[in-house]
């Protein structure tokens, strides 16, 4: 390593540990912060934010840049400095377009907009949040507006959560998957499934030590890992060793707090997995969100849903309950097709039309062709559309997803983009794992923990989605795996072909 690479790495740990320190600071008010600390929690955000952005914009940071790459010596594209000289100068030129004080201001109103959100979807009035709706948009379009280099302004926004991505390539992959989804839906949902050993009277307590044991078997680690409660669950880390996920609970229905913690694992497990060499520096965390999802929704739904884990499980349910719980019921009740009104909690046919609710939304909201008072009524209609539900209250209805209030505006594509890279990825490692199955069914979740550690995880940020899908599966994001893996699945839960 060059003096020039190691004076840009120096640089580049110090903004990591000042993005450490906010992540710090935004898990806290998300899990321990007493409600009233919000506006000094959201000062200290914006400061720390205006901090680290005129560090990483500045001149200097551009000087260092140009010296490393100018003694890469001819270094491998793949290499660790290679690709950090490349990732950081992106982030480079995309941050410098953007105000100091305008970065302030979206992590002041972020942390806002939060804690207001908390109390309105717990009030059930929208009416409350719209100041904040209102004033996170206008900062969006603000950012949006400092490039004029992208096709629109939405797309700005996505290329933060998923490098690259085209707001026209996300509705056409949404448009192929829909046509998929609403026919399977509809021949499947005929046919009743009994879900009922989900529904009952569940205590925390009990919940917390199932939560706890599963995720364990697949990876979670008590010297490194931490898991709280989150009124919406979330998982972050702030380097390998030090990862937090969280989960909520319902005293009515074990599924929420099993499964999100499982889906909260998977995230963790990426962040875990990545290389040391990366650690400090901008490759050390994940920077494809549909990648990062598409751990998430493979640890929950392919193996926390899926038959062999079934068999797993299921004498852990009847153990932590005191019930008789056996595996082929489990696997059908866990998988039976409802449309439901919380995304988080949808079952894995319906979850793709609750994203591209929200796409819609939020492009129609950016570009101004809804307004935000009109947003619960375009919600409620789109979603009756979709789904053929009612909804009942603002709770269950546009107030449910903490993303709005937090300005976490384009990041919903990556929710449906997961699953969909999720099914490349579980196909792939079927092939390349022969007896996955076989192991799975057994309790050994390493072999699986360690195919995606070794051809996902380990590589960071250091490539987007579409160079390391190609480079793992041989193709870029498609439809097609997912569909078919859900087919599958379906085929044999509901007893029909589809």
């Amino acid at each position: 390593m060059t003096d020039r690479i190691e004076e840009l790495r120096e640089r580049l740990a110090e903004l990591v540990d000042l993005r450490n320190a906010a992540q710090v600071l935004s898990w806290d008010q998300q899990t321990m912060m007493p409600p009233r600390g919000a506006p000094a929690r959201a000062e200290a955000l914006a400061t720390l934010e205006r901090i680290s952005h005129e560090m990483f914009v500045s001149a200097d940071t551009g000087r260092m840049l140009d010296a490393a790459a100018a003694e890469l010596n001819g270094a491998s594209e793949e290499s660790d400095d290679a690709s950090l000289v490349r990732v950081a100068r992106r982030h480079w030129d995309k941050a410098r377009r953007v105000p100091s004080d305008l970065a302030a201001d979206l992590a002041r109103a972020g942390s806002l907009g939060q804690e207001v959100w908390v109390e309105a979807r717990k009030r059930s009035d929208f009416s409350m949040f719209v100041p904040y709706l209102t004033r996170n948009l206008e900062l969006a379009r603000r950012y949006a507006d400092c490039f004029d280099e992208f096709d629109c302004p939405y797309d700005v926004l996505l290329d933060d959560y998923e490098p690259g991505m085209k707001s026209t390539e996300v509705a056409r992959l949404f448009d192929e998957l829909k046509s998929e989804l609403v026919p399977l839906i509809a021949t499947a949902s005929e046919r009743p499934i009994d879900d009922s050993i989900l529904h009952g009277n569940f205590p925390i307590e009990r919940q917390r030590r199932l939560a706890r044991s599963v995720v364990e078997l697949m990876g979670f680690d008590p010297q490194s890992w931490r898991i709280d409660d989150a009124v919406h669950p979330f998982a972050t880390s702030f380097g390998s060793s030090d990862v937090r996920i969280t989960t909520r609970w319902d005293e009515t229905y074990f599924g929420s707090s099993l499964y999100g913690a499982m889906h909260e694992c998977g995230h963790g497990l990426y962040e875990a997995g990545i290389a040391d060499s990366l650690q400090r520096t901008p490759l050390g965390h994940a920077e494809s969100l549909g990648l990062h999802e598409s751990q998430s929704r493979l640890w929950e739904n392919m193996v926390g849903r899926g038959r062999p884990f079934s068999g797993v499980l299921a004498p852990m349910v009847s153990a932590a309950f005191d019930v008789s719980v056996d595996p082929e019921s489990l696997y059908r009740a866990v998988n039976k097709i409802r449309s439901s009104f919380i995304r988080v909690e949808a079952d894995e046919a319906t979850y793709g039309l609750h994203i591209v609710l929200r796409f819609e939304l939020e492009q129609a909201l950016i570009d101004q062709r809804l307004s935000v008072s009109d947003l619960p009524e375009a919600w409620n209609a789109r979603f009756y559309e979709a789904f053929g539900l009612e909804v009942p209250d603002d709770r269950r209805g546009v107030l449910q997803d903490v993303h709005w209030s937090a300005g976490l505006i384009g990041y919903f594509p990556t929710y449906a983009m997961g699953n969909l890279i999720a099914g490349q990825l579980w196909e792939r490692a079927h092939l390349d794992v022969p007896d996955l199955d076989e192991r799975i069914a057994a309790g050994e979740l390493p072999p699986l923990r360690e195919w995606l550690r070794e051809n996902v995880h380990k590589h960071g940020a250091k490539f987007p989605a579409s160079e390391l899908l190609p480079r793992v599966v041989g193709s870029p994001i498609a439809v097609g795996p997912f569909v078919n893996y859900l087919k599958g699945k379906l085929s044999a839960v509901y007893d029909v072909e589809l």
